[in-house]
């Protein structure tokens, strides 16, 4: 699989010539989701879900489909009957050639005061898993995580603890929109010296093959 880093939490997945896109919101680029032939959308806060860039690329691709929970599904499945599927925690689907399986619930808490939304996580092909905004530990080994790195509802020490649990082979920071550059060392040599894993970043465009 070859994974491309788009802005903030949107990453393109490419596999025998077929793509699998996740989270393209309103902070990643226009064209983000344009040439997926899976779409996937952890949840509905609009820096991973934008209707607008959702149905340009169901529209540009007449048998691209979208794979996400009821609260975007429900917006969507009405223009593109058949289209639109609704999935939740313990879902497994194929799709694409991609192998997909679905954990967690909930999106992190951001203050005690605020109702919590639904938000899912994706596993592809066993190797690769997208949280959304969630530290939801899949319970299963993971080669690759896509590390949200920094959010209004998380703290170093919580990314640090939840890299431990996961153990995966490698993190990629995603969810970074929010972090300035100048933070950006920072960030890299504590994730370094104690996440416990090898930890890096790519650019919006950069490529990686897994």
């Amino acid at each position: 699989m070859k994974l491309t880093k788009r802005l903030h939490s949107c990453v393109q997945l490419e596999k025998d010539g077929r793509v699998l896109v996740i989270d393209p919101g309103a902070f990643s680029e226009p064209d983000a989701g344009l040439g997926a032939d899976v779409l996937l959308v952890t949840h509905e806060h609009p820096d991973h879900y934008e209707e607008g860039r959702l149905r340009a690329a169901l529209d540009a691709n007449p048998g691209a489909a979208l794979w996400t929970l009821r609260s975007v599904a429900e917006k969507l499945a009405g223009s593109y009957p058949g289209r639109v599927h609704t999935v939740g925690h313990g879902d497994a689907f194929e799709a694409a050639g991609f192998d997909v399986r679905v954990h967690g619930e909930l999106h992190a808490e951001i203050h005690p005061d605020m109702s919590r939304i639904t938000n899912v996580g994706y596993l592809v092909d066993g190797s690769l898993f997208h949280p959304g905004d969630a530290l939801t530990v899949p319970g299963v080994p993971v080669d690759t995580l896509m590390l949200p790195v920094h959010a209004p509802w998380n703290k170093i020490a919580e990314v640090i603890d939840y890299l431990r649990e996961v153990k995966p082979r490698r993190a990629i920071d995603i969810h970074d929109a929010y972090l300035a550059d100048l933070a950006r060392p920072v960030y890299d040599n504590v994730l370094g010296a104690l996440g416990g894993t090898d930890h890096g970043r790519l650019t919006a465009g950069e490529a990686r093959d897994l």
